[in-house]
């Protein structure tokens, strides 16, 4: 079993404990998404990144569903689950800052440039979105990366 894993089953059985029902909800949910991946998949056990992939989909799917529900005037659901982002964003690494990811696409698109000669369009858009995202390791969400990258190869 991953460490990360472990430490998702004993932060469960004390927000239960604790009688924390928002914490032991998100971390019910995320267990189940992981034990759901390792039934499903040709590796009976998860790596720590692979968790990792698992949790930031899971917040993802939160986010979502809140935006849906501030759209739909349910502040109530909404606020539900801005909580269990909160809890399940513990356990992901720091998200990178804007300076950071800048920093990435602007090393990134001096290398295409090496590569492709000098003169980059938005066809090289794609590699470099990649390979930025390669380097962020899931810390930026692909959104932004893109956005930074075409401001880049259009400015």
């Amino acid at each position: 079993m991953s460490d990360l894993k472990a430490h998702l089953r004993a932060d469960r059985v004390t927000a239960m404990k604790a009688h924390d029902e928002t914490a032991k909800n998100a971390l019910a949910m995320a267990l189940t998404a992981i034990q759901l991946a390792e039934s499903s998949g040709e590796t009976h056990e998860l790596t720590d990144d692979q968790v990792l992939a698992i949790l930031r989909r899971e917040v993802s799917t939160r986010k979502d569903s809140a935006e849906a529900y501030r759209s739909g005037n349910r502040p109530d659901l909404e606020a539900k689950e801005l909580a269990e982002i909160e809890v399940l964003s513990r356990y992901l690494p720091a998200a990178l800052t804007d300076e950071e990811i800048d920093q990435f696409v602007a090393e990134e698109v001096a290398a295409a440039k090496q590569t492709a000669g000098g003169e980059l369009s938005m066809k090289q858009m794609g590699q470099i979105v990649k390979a930025v995202n390669a380097r962020a390791q899931g810390r930026a969400e692909g959104a932004v990366v893109a956005a930074k990258v075409k401001a880049a190869l259009t400015a």
